[in-house]
Parts: structure tokens; sequence; C-alpha cells
């Protein structure tokens, strides 16, 4: 994971920076999971390399750097060993059910500020969706290519779960593809739209999680 000290193209670097390079060990929380890093702050070609890979994703690092009349930090944050999930995240089932509560907490503060926003979406809560929308979809597709073909081999008892939460899938997607069309519009009267297209999501996505923790957490723990 790269962080970079821009500062909002301020002169000078940002406090956080002088305060990982005096504690480098840091506490890192991506949305999805929280874990351990130490931070090393790159330099020369390595610096370079990365953050020219940052301006090709978005050109606004270069006019942050360009503003700020300084060659901007760059540090690279390497988790810690440990079991991933934060702490209390000692099984396959905790770690599943830990993905799931993090996918609603942030689903609940999304529908928050969607009907809070009015018919205009801030450009905040547009990425607040895209990155909730894009972390279900990982994690869908992740389940789909690695976790339910490894079950579906070792417990074959278990396909027509497996089939139920593909299925399921599917009608997700289909509600995250309107979310992702809907906020990435021009901003106006889309409030309405987007809310209860995420309304949607929320109830079908809860009664989703709900049952795939009761039918795949006591397997994924016996396995363990």
């Amino acid at each position: 994971m790269i962080v970079i000290g821009s500062a909002g193209g301020s002169p000078r670097h940002p406090a956080w920076f002088h305060n990982l390079v005096a504690h480098p060990r840091v506490h890192v929380e991506d949305g999805l999971f929280a874990f351990d890093a130490d931070a090393a702050v790159l330099d020369g070609a390595d610096r370079d390399a990365v953050f020219a890979r940052a301006v090709e994703t978005d050109s606004g690092w270069a006019d942050y750097e360009r503003r700020a009349g300084r060659t901007l930090p760059v540090v690279a944050l390497t988790p810690v060993p440990g079991p991933p999930g934060g702490p209390g995240v000692d099984s396959p089932g905790a770690f599943l059910t830990t993905v799931h509560e993090t996918f609603r907490r942030e689903l609940a503060l999304v529908r928050a500020e969607v009907a809070a926003a009015g018919p205009r979406l801030s450009a905040q809560l547009r990425i607040n969706c895209l990155s909730a929308c894009h972390g279900l979809h990982f994690h869908h597709t992740a389940e789909d290519t690695h976790l339910f073909p490894g079950l579906a081999a070792t417990h074959p008892d278990l396909a027509p779960v497996l089939e139920r939460l593909r299925a399921e899938h599917v009608v997700v997607a289909d509600l995250i593809a309107r979310i992702e069309q809907a906020v990435r519009a021009d901003g106006s009267g889309d409030g309405a739209a987007v809310l209860a297209d995420v309304d949607a999501l929320i109830e079908q996505l809860e009664a989703h999680l709900d049952w795939e923790e009761q039918q795949l957490v006591p397997v994924l723990d016996a396995a363990s």
C-alpha cells in the first residue's frame, strides 16, 4: 500500500508524514481490513517509479507536486505478518464474518449519506459509493473463483448452497451496476434513484450475508 504526502499541494510536508518517519509502525484501516504495517519512505528511482505510476492513474498528483514546489514524499506500507482482519480474527469463519460486518457498516453509512445528500451527490459520496460497490464485486468474485470451488471439492453436499449463493451474487451485481451508473452521472437529480437502489442492495445483501454465514461459517471453522 502506498501513501503520498501531497497535503493538497501545500509547500510543506503534511504532519502525518513526519509522524510516520518518527514512528514507522502504523495501524492501517482500508475499509475492509485492519492491520499493522511498517512504513518506509521511498527514495531515488523507487520513489520516482511509484510516483509516475500514481500520476498515470490520476494526473492530480502531478498538479499537487507542481503547486507545492517540492518533491512529494512517497511512503510504502508493508503489512506485518499476522491474521488478516485485525485482532480476534482467528479462524476462516471469523474472517468471513468480519468482512461481512465491514460491508454492512459501509453500506449503512453510504445509505445515510445518500439520504442526507438530497438531489445532488457530492464528489466524496460518489467515491464512497463506488468504493463499497467495488469491494462487494471483488469479494463475490473471489468467492466464486476460489472459495466456492474449494468448498465444492471437499464438501459435495454443499452444492445446493453454493448454487444459491452464486445466483444471489448475480442479483447483487445487477444492483451494484445500477448504483455505479447512477453515481457516475452528472450529479443532478440522481440522489433519489441512488437511494432507492442502495436500499434495495442493502436489503438483498443483508439477507444474503446472514444466510451465507449460517451455512458456511460452521463448515469453514470445522475445516480449520
